[in-house]
């Protein structure tokens, strides 16, 4: 499960955040997970309940996901068109069929509140 080590990257940018600006506690972290970037979420909500428990700095800290729609562009017409459903079958501009994933599959850490 990958999940785990990317929890554990987070939480040591979470130190050093914490660190540069001399706090204490982070009290929420609000993370961006594309449905593209091939992180399972539930799997890193567990890793992060598991990982935080041991550490004061994060203990009670609650995890927010936020999830972006995908962005598919048209190869023939380049029309952007965005879903938080399934991939489109075809551009809602032209009709062609080949649309490439654009957007989606970020893993960003957006926002950090701490105290």
């Amino acid at each position: 499960m990958h999940e785990m080590s990317l929890v554990q990257g987070l939480l040591q940018q979470l130190r050093e955040l914490a660190s540069e600006h001399n706090t204490s506690r982070i009290l929420k972290v609000t993370m961006v997970i594309g449905p593209l970037s091939g992180v399972v979420v539930d799997s890193f909500k567990f890793g992060f309940e598991v990982l935080t428990r041991q550490d004061e700095l994060v203990q009670d800290a609650e995890l927010e996901i936020v999830i972006p729609e995908v962005g598919y562009r048209c190869s023939a017409c380049q029309n952007l068109q965005k879903t938080a459903g399934e991939r489109p079958h075809q551009c809602a501009a032209c009709g062609d069929t080949l649309l490439i994933a654009e957007e989606g599959n970020d893993l960003i850490l957006q926002q950090v509140e701490m105290e």
